[in-house]
Protein backbone atom coordinates (compact mmCIF):
# COMPACT_ATOMS: atom_id res chain seq x y z
CA UNK A 1 0.00 0.00 0.00
CA UNK A 2 1.34 3.55 -0.96
CA UNK A 3 2.52 5.69 1.89
CA UNK A 4 3.83 8.99 3.18
CA UNK A 5 7.29 8.60 4.97
CA UNK A 6 7.80 11.37 7.69
CA UNK A 7 11.48 10.10 9.25
CA UNK A 8 12.35 12.38 12.52
CA UNK A 9 16.25 12.54 12.69
CA UNK A 10 18.00 11.68 16.16
CA UNK A 11 20.75 13.62 16.30
CA UNK A 12 20.26 15.94 19.21
CA UNK A 13 18.14 19.14 19.72
CA UNK A 14 17.28 20.53 16.79
CA UNK A 15 15.11 19.91 13.78
CA UNK A 16 15.96 17.80 11.13
CA UNK A 17 12.77 15.71 9.17
CA UNK A 18 12.92 14.08 5.68
CA UNK A 19 9.27 13.31 4.38
CA UNK A 20 9.09 11.29 1.42
CA UNK A 21 5.57 10.79 -0.80
CA UNK A 22 4.77 8.65 -3.69
CA UNK A 23 5.42 10.47 -7.18
CA UNK A 24 4.50 9.79 -10.64
CA UNK A 25 8.46 7.98 -10.91
CA UNK A 26 9.50 7.08 -7.58
CA UNK A 27 9.66 8.63 -4.05
CA UNK A 28 9.31 12.20 -4.00
CA UNK A 29 11.89 13.57 -1.14
CA UNK A 30 11.74 17.38 0.89
CA UNK A 31 14.04 17.71 3.58
CA UNK A 32 12.53 19.90 5.95
CA UNK A 33 15.92 21.82 8.59
CA UNK A 34 19.07 20.50 9.13
CA UNK A 35 20.10 21.01 12.51
CA UNK A 36 21.29 20.56 15.73
CA UNK A 37 21.84 22.80 18.82
CA UNK A 38 25.40 24.29 19.10
CA UNK A 39 27.44 22.86 22.13
CA UNK A 40 26.02 19.59 21.46
CA UNK A 41 28.57 16.81 21.70
CA UNK A 42 30.50 15.79 18.61
CA UNK A 43 27.72 17.89 16.88
CA UNK A 44 29.76 18.05 13.06
CA UNK A 45 30.11 13.92 13.62
CA UNK A 46 26.40 13.90 14.28
CA UNK A 47 25.42 15.57 11.12
CA UNK A 48 27.68 13.94 8.85
CA UNK A 49 26.32 10.98 9.85
CA UNK A 50 22.44 12.36 8.99
CA UNK A 51 23.77 13.63 5.98
CA UNK A 52 24.61 10.04 4.72
CA UNK A 53 21.82 8.47 6.09
CA UNK A 54 19.69 11.81 3.75
CA UNK A 55 21.80 10.73 1.02
CA UNK A 56 21.20 6.95 0.91
CA UNK A 57 17.38 7.42 1.94
CA UNK A 58 16.61 9.26 -1.05
CA UNK A 59 18.93 7.94 -3.37
CA UNK A 60 21.24 10.50 -4.01
CA UNK A 61 18.61 12.76 -4.64
CA UNK A 62 16.45 15.43 -3.17
CA UNK A 63 13.73 16.74 -4.75
CA UNK A 64 13.13 20.26 -1.96
CA UNK A 65 15.59 21.47 0.38
CA UNK A 66 14.10 23.77 3.02
CA UNK A 67 15.41 26.24 5.54
CA UNK A 68 12.71 27.44 7.88
CA UNK A 69 14.68 30.00 9.56
CA UNK A 70 18.02 31.38 10.75
CA UNK A 71 18.57 29.11 13.74
CA UNK A 72 21.57 26.87 14.33
CA UNK A 73 19.50 24.48 15.65
CA UNK A 74 17.31 23.72 12.29
CA UNK A 75 20.85 24.57 9.54
CA UNK A 76 23.78 24.02 11.53
CA UNK A 77 24.51 20.69 9.39
CA UNK A 78 24.01 22.87 5.78
CA UNK A 79 27.53 24.22 7.37
CA UNK A 80 29.16 21.40 9.13
CA UNK A 81 28.21 18.69 6.88
CA UNK A 82 28.12 20.77 3.84
CA UNK A 83 31.15 18.69 1.27
CA UNK A 84 28.50 15.49 1.70
CA UNK A 85 26.03 17.42 0.68
CA UNK A 86 27.52 19.29 -2.79
CA UNK A 87 26.52 18.37 -6.15
CA UNK A 88 28.37 15.57 -7.10
CA UNK A 89 27.23 13.99 -4.24
CA UNK A 90 23.91 14.81 -3.89
CA UNK A 91 21.48 15.90 -6.79
CA UNK A 92 18.73 18.72 -5.43
CA UNK A 93 15.99 20.28 -7.45
CA UNK A 94 14.50 22.82 -5.96
CA UNK A 95 15.37 24.96 -2.37
CA UNK A 96 12.51 26.78 -0.52
CA UNK A 97 12.74 29.93 2.36
CA UNK A 98 10.83 32.28 3.08
CA UNK A 99 10.20 35.52 2.23
CA UNK A 100 12.47 37.08 4.85
CA UNK A 101 15.49 35.82 2.51
CA UNK A 102 14.38 37.57 -0.64
CA UNK A 103 16.83 39.88 -1.33
CA UNK A 104 15.00 43.34 -2.63
CA UNK A 105 12.13 42.88 -0.55
CA UNK A 106 12.10 45.97 1.44
CA UNK A 107 10.50 44.95 5.05
CA UNK A 108 12.77 41.33 4.42
CA UNK A 109 16.34 43.55 4.23
CA UNK A 110 15.05 45.24 6.58
CA UNK A 111 14.28 42.53 9.44
CA UNK A 112 18.23 41.11 7.88
CA UNK A 113 19.74 44.48 8.93
CA UNK A 114 18.49 44.92 12.21
CA UNK A 115 19.13 41.10 13.42
CA UNK A 116 22.81 41.62 11.97
CA UNK A 117 23.14 44.15 14.17
CA UNK A 118 21.43 43.07 17.36
CA UNK A 119 23.35 39.91 17.04
CA UNK A 120 26.52 42.02 16.48
CA UNK A 121 25.85 44.11 19.78
CA UNK A 122 24.25 41.15 21.80
CA UNK A 123 27.73 39.68 21.27
CA UNK A 124 29.30 43.24 22.08
CA UNK A 125 27.27 42.98 25.09
CA UNK A 126 28.74 39.82 26.43
CA UNK A 127 32.06 40.88 25.88
CA UNK A 128 31.36 44.15 28.55
CA UNK A 129 29.75 41.89 30.62
CA UNK A 130 32.30 39.36 30.64
CA UNK A 131 35.06 41.50 31.55
CA UNK A 132 33.84 42.37 34.82
CA UNK A 133 35.22 40.36 37.72
CA UNK A 134 32.08 39.89 39.47
CA UNK A 135 30.22 36.10 39.41
CA UNK A 136 26.74 37.32 38.82
CA UNK A 137 28.34 39.22 35.32
CA UNK A 138 29.99 36.02 34.30
CA UNK A 139 26.47 34.26 35.08
CA UNK A 140 24.89 36.80 32.76
CA UNK A 141 27.30 36.69 30.13
CA UNK A 142 26.85 33.18 29.72
CA UNK A 143 23.53 33.58 29.60
CA UNK A 144 23.76 35.80 26.71
CA UNK A 145 26.13 33.60 24.93
CA UNK A 146 23.76 31.04 25.33
CA UNK A 147 21.09 32.89 23.39
CA UNK A 148 23.60 33.44 20.46
CA UNK A 149 24.54 30.05 19.86
CA UNK A 150 21.71 30.48 18.33
CA UNK A 151 23.07 32.50 15.05
CA UNK A 152 26.32 30.06 15.80
CA UNK A 153 27.64 31.14 19.02
CA UNK A 154 29.51 34.65 20.37
CA UNK A 155 32.89 34.18 18.50
CA UNK A 156 30.23 33.28 15.24
CA UNK A 157 32.14 35.96 12.94
CA UNK A 158 35.20 33.23 12.60
CA UNK A 159 33.49 30.15 11.78
CA UNK A 160 30.47 29.34 9.86
CA UNK A 161 27.13 31.55 10.92
CA UNK A 162 23.26 30.73 10.06
CA UNK A 163 23.93 33.62 7.81
CA UNK A 164 26.61 31.38 5.78
CA UNK A 165 24.16 28.29 6.10
CA UNK A 166 21.18 29.95 4.54
CA UNK A 167 23.42 31.58 1.57
CA UNK A 168 24.40 28.22 1.24
CA UNK A 169 20.83 26.84 0.74
CA UNK A 170 19.47 29.96 -1.26
CA UNK A 171 22.56 29.05 -3.86
CA UNK A 172 22.29 25.38 -3.52
CA UNK A 173 20.64 24.98 -6.78
CA UNK A 174 21.98 27.69 -8.57
CA UNK A 175 21.77 28.50 -10.78
CA UNK A 176 18.20 28.72 -10.60
CA UNK A 177 17.02 30.74 -7.52
CA UNK A 178 15.51 29.52 -4.55
CA UNK A 179 11.82 29.22 -4.53
CA UNK A 180 10.85 32.70 -1.86
CA UNK A 181 7.89 31.59 -0.12
CA UNK A 182 4.95 33.81 1.08
CA UNK A 183 1.98 33.35 3.58
CA UNK A 184 -1.30 32.74 1.26
CA UNK A 185 0.84 30.69 -1.47
CA UNK A 186 -0.61 27.21 -2.54
CA UNK A 187 0.93 24.63 -4.87
CA UNK A 188 1.33 21.00 -5.94
CA UNK A 189 4.36 19.45 -5.14
CA UNK A 190 6.49 19.24 -7.99
CA UNK A 191 6.78 15.55 -9.42
CA UNK A 192 4.34 14.02 -6.39
CA UNK A 193 1.05 12.39 -6.43
CA UNK A 194 -1.67 14.56 -5.55
CA UNK A 195 0.38 16.26 -2.66
CA UNK A 196 -0.61 19.91 -2.36
CA UNK A 197 1.24 22.35 -0.29
CA UNK A 198 0.26 25.76 1.80
CA UNK A 199 2.23 28.36 2.50
CA UNK A 200 0.92 29.58 6.56
CA UNK A 201 3.59 32.17 7.67
CA UNK A 202 6.18 33.87 8.14
CA UNK A 203 3.42 36.89 8.34
CA UNK A 204 4.45 39.94 5.84
CA UNK A 205 3.53 42.20 8.94
CA UNK A 206 5.87 43.52 11.42
CA UNK A 207 2.82 43.19 13.78
CA UNK A 208 2.71 39.22 13.64
CA UNK A 209 6.12 39.11 13.79
CA UNK A 210 6.82 41.23 17.12
CA UNK A 211 4.61 39.43 18.86
CA UNK A 212 6.39 36.31 20.32
CA UNK A 213 4.29 36.04 23.31
CA UNK A 214 0.71 35.65 24.90
CA UNK A 215 -1.16 38.95 25.39
CA UNK A 216 -1.68 40.62 28.95
CA UNK A 217 -5.21 40.25 28.73
CA UNK A 218 -5.77 36.76 27.36
CA UNK A 219 -3.28 33.70 27.18
CA UNK A 220 -3.36 31.87 23.64
CA UNK A 221 -1.19 29.54 24.71
CA UNK A 222 -1.08 27.20 27.89
CA UNK A 223 0.76 29.63 30.12
CA UNK A 224 1.03 33.89 30.17
CA UNK A 225 4.03 34.43 29.77
CA UNK A 226 5.56 37.90 31.03
CA UNK A 227 6.19 40.42 27.46
CA UNK A 228 9.71 41.62 27.15
CA UNK A 229 10.56 45.63 26.79
CA UNK A 230 14.21 45.05 25.30
CA UNK A 231 15.19 48.55 23.71
CA UNK A 232 17.66 48.70 20.86
CA UNK A 233 18.84 52.25 22.58
CA UNK A 234 21.14 50.21 24.10
CA UNK A 235 22.79 49.96 20.72
CA UNK A 236 24.81 52.89 20.90
CA UNK A 237 26.21 52.73 24.26
CA UNK A 238 27.32 49.23 23.10
CA UNK A 239 29.05 50.77 20.57
CA UNK A 240 30.56 53.60 22.67
CA UNK A 241 32.27 50.89 25.05
CA UNK A 242 33.56 48.96 21.75
CA UNK A 243 34.99 51.82 19.89
CA UNK A 244 36.03 54.37 22.45
CA UNK A 245 35.79 58.07 21.39
CA UNK A 246 35.69 57.63 17.62
CA UNK A 247 33.91 60.26 16.09
CA UNK A 248 30.09 60.10 16.41
CA UNK A 249 30.00 57.30 18.82
CA UNK A 250 29.86 58.32 22.40
CA UNK A 251 26.71 59.74 23.50
CA UNK A 252 27.61 62.71 24.96
CA UNK A 253 30.19 65.47 23.93
CA UNK A 254 33.69 65.08 25.94
CA UNK A 255 33.12 68.12 27.80
CA UNK A 256 30.12 66.68 29.64
CA UNK A 257 31.86 63.48 30.27
CA UNK A 258 33.66 62.72 33.69
CA UNK A 259 36.65 60.21 32.95
CA UNK A 260 36.96 56.97 35.24
CA UNK A 261 40.08 57.93 36.54
CA UNK A 262 38.87 61.50 37.61
CA UNK A 263 35.84 59.86 38.88
CA UNK A 264 37.80 57.65 41.30
CA UNK A 265 39.35 60.78 42.85
CA UNK A 266 35.86 62.07 43.54
CA UNK A 267 34.75 61.69 47.32
CA UNK A 268 31.35 60.92 46.14
CA UNK A 269 32.66 57.87 43.67
CA UNK A 270 35.05 56.51 46.89
CA UNK A 271 32.42 56.53 49.19
CA UNK A 272 29.47 55.08 47.46
CA UNK A 273 31.23 52.48 45.12
CA UNK A 274 34.66 51.57 46.17
CA UNK A 275 35.18 48.40 47.36
CA UNK A 276 31.69 47.73 46.46
CA UNK A 277 30.30 44.58 44.15
CA UNK A 278 31.17 45.70 40.31
CA UNK A 279 28.13 44.97 38.87
CA UNK A 280 26.51 47.63 40.82
CA UNK A 281 28.96 50.36 39.33
CA UNK A 282 27.06 52.73 36.53
CA UNK A 283 29.17 52.05 33.89
CA UNK A 284 27.84 48.61 33.76
CA UNK A 285 24.31 48.74 35.15
CA UNK A 286 22.82 49.76 31.47
CA UNK A 287 23.84 46.37 30.15
CA UNK A 288 20.90 44.82 32.14
CA UNK A 289 18.27 45.22 29.04
CA UNK A 290 20.67 43.09 26.64
CA UNK A 291 19.54 40.14 28.01
CA UNK A 292 15.82 40.61 27.74
CA UNK A 293 17.23 42.21 24.12
CA UNK A 294 18.31 39.16 23.48
CA UNK A 295 15.19 37.01 24.37
CA UNK A 296 12.87 39.05 22.26
CA UNK A 297 15.66 39.26 19.03
CA UNK A 298 15.54 35.04 19.58
CA UNK A 299 11.38 35.16 19.78
CA UNK A 300 11.24 37.15 16.67
CA UNK A 301 13.57 35.06 14.63
CA UNK A 302 11.28 32.34 15.66
CA UNK A 303 8.39 33.97 14.38
CA UNK A 304 10.12 34.56 10.94
CA UNK A 305 9.85 30.96 10.58
CA UNK A 306 9.00 29.32 6.93
CA UNK A 307 5.29 27.80 8.18
CA UNK A 308 4.28 24.59 5.58
CA UNK A 309 0.91 22.61 5.76
CA UNK A 310 1.00 19.51 3.20
CA UNK A 311 -2.30 18.41 1.88
CA UNK A 312 -3.03 14.79 0.70
CA UNK A 313 -5.08 15.57 -1.93
CA UNK A 314 -7.65 12.14 -1.70
CA UNK A 315 -8.07 12.17 1.78
CA UNK A 316 -7.88 15.76 2.94
CA UNK A 317 -5.38 14.80 5.30
CA UNK A 318 -3.15 17.58 6.32
CA UNK A 319 0.59 17.38 7.75
CA UNK A 320 1.72 20.74 9.73
CA UNK A 321 5.29 21.71 10.21
CA UNK A 322 4.97 25.18 11.83
CA UNK A 323 9.24 25.02 12.60
CA UNK A 324 9.51 27.68 15.60
CA UNK A 325 6.78 29.90 14.76
CA UNK A 326 5.38 31.59 17.87
CA UNK A 327 2.26 33.75 19.13
CA UNK A 328 2.40 36.50 15.74
CA UNK A 329 2.96 33.70 13.31
CA UNK A 330 0.14 31.41 14.25
CA UNK A 331 -2.70 34.17 14.99
CA UNK A 332 -1.49 35.41 11.51
CA UNK A 333 -2.98 32.70 9.70
CA UNK A 334 -6.39 33.65 10.47
CA UNK A 335 -5.94 36.33 8.09
CA UNK A 336 -5.11 33.97 4.94
CA UNK A 337 -7.66 32.58 2.50
CA UNK A 338 -6.42 30.23 -0.03
CA UNK A 339 -8.38 29.47 -3.11
CA UNK A 340 -7.89 25.90 -5.14
CA UNK A 341 -8.40 24.94 -8.07
CA UNK A 342 -9.16 21.24 -8.69
CA UNK A 343 -11.18 19.35 -11.21
CA UNK A 344 -12.07 23.03 -12.90
CA UNK A 345 -13.61 24.20 -9.91
CA UNK A 346 -12.25 26.86 -7.41
CA UNK A 347 -12.52 26.46 -3.28
CA UNK A 348 -11.74 28.54 -0.64
CA UNK A 349 -9.77 27.32 2.31
CA UNK A 350 -9.09 28.33 5.48
CA UNK A 351 -6.45 27.91 8.40
CA UNK A 352 -9.09 26.74 10.70
CA UNK A 353 -10.19 23.94 8.27
CA UNK A 354 -6.77 22.64 8.03
CA UNK A 355 -5.61 22.12 11.29
CA UNK A 356 -9.60 20.59 11.61
CA UNK A 357 -8.06 17.68 8.98
CA UNK A 358 -4.40 17.82 10.34
CA UNK A 359 -3.49 14.80 11.24
CA UNK A 360 0.19 14.84 11.96
CA UNK A 361 1.67 17.48 13.68
CA UNK A 362 5.35 18.99 14.50
CA UNK A 363 5.11 19.95 17.65
CA UNK A 364 6.78 23.75 17.28
CA UNK A 365 10.00 24.83 19.20
CA UNK A 366 11.05 21.96 20.85
CA UNK A 367 7.44 21.94 22.72
CA UNK A 368 8.23 25.54 24.41
CA UNK A 369 4.70 27.20 25.97
CA UNK A 370 4.83 29.74 23.44
CA UNK A 371 5.25 28.08 20.09
CA UNK A 372 1.93 25.85 20.36
CA UNK A 373 -0.61 28.23 20.05
CA UNK A 374 -4.06 27.01 22.27
CA UNK A 375 -7.83 28.35 21.10
CA UNK A 376 -6.89 29.14 17.75
CA UNK A 377 -3.75 26.08 17.24
CA UNK A 378 -4.33 22.94 19.15
CA UNK A 379 -7.49 23.19 20.35
CA UNK A 380 -8.15 22.91 16.45
CA UNK A 381 -6.67 19.75 15.20
CA UNK A 382 -9.73 17.69 16.01
CA UNK A 383 -9.02 14.28 13.67
CA UNK A 384 -8.94 11.75 15.66
CA UNK A 385 -5.80 9.97 14.07
CA UNK A 386 -3.60 12.76 15.09
CA UNK A 387 -0.11 12.30 16.11
CA UNK A 388 2.75 14.32 16.56
CA UNK A 389 6.85 13.92 16.79
CA UNK A 390 8.36 16.06 19.27
CA UNK A 391 12.98 16.79 18.35
CA UNK A 392 13.38 17.22 22.01
CA UNK A 393 16.75 16.20 23.71
CA UNK A 394 16.04 16.71 27.62
CA UNK A 395 18.95 17.11 29.15
CA UNK A 396 20.59 19.40 26.45
CA UNK A 397 16.94 21.49 27.75
CA UNK A 398 17.87 21.42 31.32
CA UNK A 399 21.54 22.31 30.82
CA UNK A 400 20.09 25.67 29.10
CA UNK A 401 17.90 26.19 31.89
CA UNK A 402 14.65 25.84 29.24
CA UNK A 403 11.18 24.10 30.19
CA UNK A 404 10.55 22.01 27.93
CA UNK A 405 8.91 20.27 26.64
CA UNK A 406 6.36 22.73 28.40
CA UNK A 407 4.00 20.30 31.00
CA UNK A 408 0.55 21.38 30.76
CA UNK A 409 1.19 21.91 27.10
CA UNK A 410 2.54 18.39 26.54
CA UNK A 411 -0.03 17.18 28.77
CA UNK A 412 -2.48 18.36 26.50
CA UNK A 413 -0.93 17.40 23.49
CA UNK A 414 -0.72 13.53 24.91
CA UNK A 415 -4.49 13.94 25.12
CA UNK A 416 -5.15 14.98 21.89
CA UNK A 417 -2.85 12.56 20.21
CA UNK A 418 -4.00 9.91 22.79
CA UNK A 419 -0.71 9.42 23.34
CA UNK A 420 1.07 8.75 20.07
CA UNK A 421 3.27 11.36 20.40
CA UNK A 422 7.03 9.83 18.90
CA UNK A 423 9.99 11.53 20.89
CA UNK A 424 12.93 12.31 19.64
CA UNK A 425 14.72 10.81 23.03
CA UNK A 426 12.12 8.62 24.14
CA UNK A 427 10.95 7.05 21.13
CA UNK A 428 7.93 5.18 21.48
CA UNK A 429 5.45 6.17 24.08
CA UNK A 430 3.59 3.81 26.46
CA UNK A 431 0.14 2.96 25.46
CA UNK A 432 -2.31 5.08 27.10
CA UNK A 433 -5.17 3.35 29.29
CA UNK A 434 -7.67 4.52 27.55
CA UNK A 435 -6.59 3.55 24.35
CA UNK A 436 -7.82 -0.39 23.23
CA UNK A 437 -4.79 -2.85 22.14
CA UNK A 438 -6.17 -3.31 18.63
CA UNK A 439 -6.15 0.67 17.94
CA UNK A 440 -2.44 1.46 19.61
CA UNK A 441 -1.03 -1.98 17.59
CA UNK A 442 -2.13 0.17 14.07
CA UNK A 443 -0.54 2.68 15.63
CA UNK A 444 3.05 0.85 15.69
CA UNK A 445 2.44 -1.03 12.63
CA UNK A 446 3.06 2.44 11.30
CA UNK A 447 6.16 3.54 13.31
CA UNK A 448 9.98 2.38 13.10
CA UNK A 449 12.35 3.29 15.60
CA UNK A 450 16.10 3.10 14.84
CA UNK A 451 19.23 4.46 16.50
CA UNK A 452 19.43 7.62 14.64
CA UNK A 453 15.98 8.20 13.00
CA UNK A 454 11.82 7.68 14.21
CA UNK A 455 9.61 6.77 10.76
CA UNK A 456 6.04 7.21 10.71
CA UNK A 457 4.06 5.99 8.15
CA UNK A 458 0.73 7.44 7.01
CA UNK A 459 -0.95 4.84 4.19
CA UNK A 460 -2.54 6.94 1.72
Amino acid sequence: MASVRIRMFRQGLGDSFLLSFPGDTGEVHVLIDFGVLLGTPEAKARMQKVAGHIVAATHRKLDVIVATHEHWDHVSGFAQAQPMLEADKLEVGEAWVAWTEKPGEPLADELRGRRAAAVNRIAAASRQIAAVDDPAAQKAAARLDAILAFWGGPGAAARATTRSAMDWVKQRTAPRAPRYLFPGETFTLPGAQRIRVYVLGPPHDRKWIGKSDPSRSASEVYQLAAVSGAEFGLFAAIDALEQGDAPGVQPFDEWFRIGEDKARATPFFRDRYEGGPAWRRIEHDWLGPAGALALQLDSDTNNTSLVLAFELEDSGEVLLFPADAQVGNWMSWDDIEWTVEAGGATRKVRAEQLLARTVFYKIGHHGSHNATLRANGLERMTDEGLVAMLPLDRKTASKMNWNMPFPSLHERLGERCKGRILDLELGIPDKPAAMSDAEWSSFLDRVDVKEDWIDYRLPL
